[in-house]
């Protein structure tokens, strides 16, 4: 007799993580057939790519092999991006992969599965502003981030040249969007630019202009308005400036255009506001969506369409009991990620599932080595509490380190952070290649 098999698509954290301890507890004892698919050979934690988008972490020394993690962990990594869905006979359908020149390295296959999880997260939202998508820079992709710093290393260097011929130099960046990754990105890139000198280079932070523009009313509007306030007068030390009430209309190659008819203006252009799941969930047929192409799921984070798919993370539009849905967050994947796990072992234990609740921990924002603002939610008053400086970034950089102990165990997550330590006395603080 077969054993079921259970196809994960999307290698982001929640999927990883489930992948991973599915492999451990099933695969190992092949009670079960376990599959992970992505578009990338690579996994990087999302929140992290707005330090390899400036240089500060080198994404080569922390990303995570997928096949290589697949043969510790007892399970079957695919290379390749899903491009149809057959429910009735249970297949997924992969697109060929091509190499950088447009060489077909891999053709179109197809999977078979006994209980699918989408895990594909989700993409920028850009609402078809004219120009956004051929103007601005999107940090959805290790590969956009690395584009990303590449670009931003040749300007770097010319402006350095210009510098050094004694014309007036300034970068001006403008980032659209004032959630996490565009505030966390501003104070990075003030970070990154103050380092130069350091490196030959004859720019520094008095040679960046860095604009937020956001539509709202306010910075992180989905945390509590004294951390917004917290974070807006750290920005204002470092001479970022900050455009709230201010919607983008247009992009070009000069800057952004707004609905008041400004013009602002800006060299390099990304674009970091608001988030939708990816279009080719939206075009199966049979599978509920929403207009932001995320999977409609029961509290079980089942689809609603079908009993064997569940959707978890970004991807998934997830009902919570006061009407709310669970917002796309790193901890959401964590925790949707932890209670598909549980279900399905449920389903082989032939035992009843449970539904999810969304638990919120708080949210912290990191503003490079200048600061750490956020709040933590208490366990047993449900109220949060408001925590900054060095303590925040204690808790910051620990959510990444939880990450780490659901992929790799205690004993590895020691080691790696052992050898960061020694990478930080031996490598550069800046990525500049």
């Amino acid at each position: 007799m077969s054993i079921p098999k259970i196809v994960v698509v999307g290698g982001g954290a929640g999927g990883l993580e489930l992948a991973t301890r599915l492999g451990s507890k099933l695969g190992k004892k092949a009670k079960a057939e376990i599959h992970l698919v992505d578009t990338n050979p690579t996994h990087l934690w999302k929140p992290l790519l707005h330090e390899v988008a400036t240089g500060s972490l080198d994404s080569g020394i922390d990303e995570v092999s997928y096949r290589a993690h697949a043969y510790y962990h007892h399970f079957n990594f695919h290379l390749g991006s899903m491009s149809n869905l057959n429910q009735t006979d249970r297949i997924i359908t992969l697109a060929p992969t091509m190499d950088g020149e447009g060489r077909q390295v891999q053709p179109e296959r197809t999977l078979k599965y006994d209980y699918l999880v989408l895990a594909v997260g989700s993409k920028t939202n850009d609402f078809g502003t004219p120009g956004a998508a051929e103007y601005c820079a999107f940090l959805d992709s290790r590969k956009q981030a690395d584009r990303f710093h590449r670009q931003l290393l040749d300007t770097y260097l010319r402006l350095s040249n210009d510098a050094e011929e004694g014309k007036p130099v300034v970068l001006k960046i403008g980032i659209v969007g004032a959630g996490a990754t565009g505030v966390e990105l501003a104070a990075e890139l003030h970070n990154t630019t103050a380092l130069l000198r350091a490196y030959g280079l004859k720019l520094g932070a008095d040679n960046l202009q860095v604009t937020i523009i956001e539509a709202g009313p306010r910075v992180l509007p989905a945390l509590p308005e004294r951390i917004s306030n917290s974070v807006v007068e750290e920005l204002g030390k470092l001479n970022i400036s900050i455009r709230t009430n201010t919607k983008v209309t247009r992009v070009t190659d000069k800057g952004f255009e707004t609905a008041d008819g400004e013009l602002i203006e800006a060299d390099t252009r990304v674009w970091a506001a608001g988030v939708k799941a990816p279009e080719f969930l939206g075009t199966i047929e049979g599978l509920a969506t929403t207009r932001n192409n995320q999977v409609e799921v029961k509290p079980t984070l089942q689809s609603t369409s079908d009993d064997r798919i569940f959707a978890i993370g970004d991807c998934a539009s997830c009902p919570q009991p006061d009407g709310s849905r669970v917002p796309p967050r790193a901890q959401s994947a964590h925790q949707m990620a932890s209670h598909v796990y549980k279900n399905l072992l449920n389903l082989f234990n032939q035992q009843p599932l449970k539904g999810y609740i969304y638990k919120d921990h708080g949210s912290l924002v990191s503003l490079s080595r200048y600061s750490t603002v956020g709040n933590l939610m208490g366990n047993l008053t449900g109220k949060s509490m408001m925590i900054e400086g060095k303590v925040a970034r204690v808790v910051y950089i620990s959510l990444y380190r939880l990450h780490q102990i659901a992929l790799h165990g205690y004993i590895r997550t020691l080691l790696i952070m052992f050898s960061a330590r020694i990478n930080r006395i031996i490598r550069p603080r800046l990525k500049l290649h």
